[in-house]
């Protein structure tokens, strides 16, 4: 069987049934611009180690089918988690002699940067979006103290926000990906991640402001357009970068707003444990890793504030 017609069983009877949407827009991505071209025509048993070692070399030096470049580490891991996925099944179910896609030699991928604010910056921004005649903005001002990611953010409902609590429970999250008719639309789905369900404690300072923002909704998201429609993933990230620009601060993506709730929380002492919950993250490693650069420097500076005790 060659590989394009096992890719297409596999993507339409074990992948769609049981994945995320955006999940299944990823694989299917990758099956027609990646795989088919370059593998399709492979008999299963053709696809030997080195064949496939080949691929991914040829995939580091000149992958990227816009530009011509390579692609990077973390994309063409995303790659070969495909490969193996599909060609591992067609083995238990004996389409394939022998499974051997274990032995494809990965490329590193590094962490990436963590890019957050200064607290200059913050104050800006907060400043900007709070006296501003946007309103919808006021979720720029959410993530900077809950840490809640972008889809995360637009998926929030008032239903979800508990004001004698004081939570915010994470159980949705939304994307922009095309529709059943092909076009782009939002789309809900669940979290992105187990951990990513989660409750957030909010800041008391913020209670007042989203009480208000609620008397004036117009919808049951708390992020809405004038007319109380929900708000793109796409349309919220370039109103983010419209205000950096008009303030005159360094782009950075959506993400970094995230990356400064975690910064200035360990800045202000909070426990890895503790922010690796909030964040939703699957354990507190995972936030050691992320965020060794902040902590170190949290260390130095309670170091040098013990050291002024003795001097």
């Amino acid at each position: 069987m060659k590989y394009k017609i096992w890719l297409d069983e596999w993507f339409r009877n074990y992948i769609q049934p049981s994945s995320k949407k955006k999940t299944c827009e990823r694989y299917s991505e990758i099956i027609e611009k990646h795989l088919k071209v370059k593998l399709g025509e492979y008999e299963l048993d053709e696809l030997t180690p080195l064949a496939l070692q080949r691929y991914v070399t040829e995939l580091l030096k000149g992958g990227n089918i816009v530009t011509g470049k390579g692609l990077s580490a973390n994309s063409v891991n995303g790659i070969i988690t495909v490969i193996q996925n599909s060609l591992k099944l067609a083995y238990m179910l004996g389409e394939v002699k022998e499974y051997s896609a274990n032995k494809i030699k990965r490329p590193k991928a590094k962490e990436k940067e963590v890019s957050c604010f200064t607290l200059s910056e913050q104050k800006r921004i907060e400043c900007a979006v709070l006296s501003g005649k946007k309103p919808k903005l006021f979720g720029i001002v959410l993530c900077l103290y809950t840490g809640l990611r972008i889809g995360e953010l637009l998926a929030l409902e008032w239903s979800d926000i508990d004001f004698n609590k004081g939570t915010i429970t994470v159980s949705k999250t939304c994307h922009d990906g095309r529709g059943e008719n092909g076009k782009m639309c939002r789309i809900t789905d669940t979290p992105k991640t187990a951990s990513s369900k989660r409750a957030i404690p909010i800041p008391k300072q913020l209670l007042p402001l989203l009480k208000e923002k609620k008397r004036n909704s117009l919808s049951k998201y708390v992020i809405e357009t004038t007319k109380g429609e929900p708000v793109r993933v796409n349309s919220y990230q370039r109103s983010f970068e419209t205000l950096q620009k008009k303030l005159g601060i360094e782009k950075k993506g959506f993400h970094s707003l995230r990356h400064t709730f975690a910064t200035r929380a360990l800045e202000c002492g909070m426990d890895v444990k503790t922010l690796s919950e909030i964040l939703g993250h699957k354990n507190a490693t995972v936030t050691l890793n992320r965020y060794a650069h902040s902590l170190q420097e949290h260390k130095q500076e309670m170091m040098n504030k013990v050291g002024k005790i003795f001097l």
